[in-house]
């Protein structure tokens, strides 16, 4: 079964966090940034629900979603042997 690499929900939770509860005090008394940071977090949410789609759509066909933590996350196929 084919598997497609996909980065960690946990990562969009802890941006969204980030922007929600320390970007947004920041920019609190500037209202064209606290509305560019709520932007910003609308944007997010919709690539989280955007990914959960996909990830829906490759379990129905048949391909497994390999959640990332990182970039450096290299499966056994991906990994060359010493020659």
């Amino acid at each position: 079964m084919e598997q497609i690499p996909l980065p960690s929900p946990i990562h969009y939770e802890l941006i969204l966090q980030l922007l929600e509860r320390q970007t947004m005090l920041a920019v609190n008394n500037n209202p064209e940034l606290r509305n560019q940071v709520n932007q910003l977090i609308i944007t997010l949410r919709k690539a989280a629900v955007q990914q959960k789609h996909l990830e829906e759509i490759c379990q129905g066909a048949s391909m497994s979603v390999d959640h990332r933590w990182s970039l450096n996350h290299l499966s056994s196929e991906q990994v060359s042997s010493p020659e």
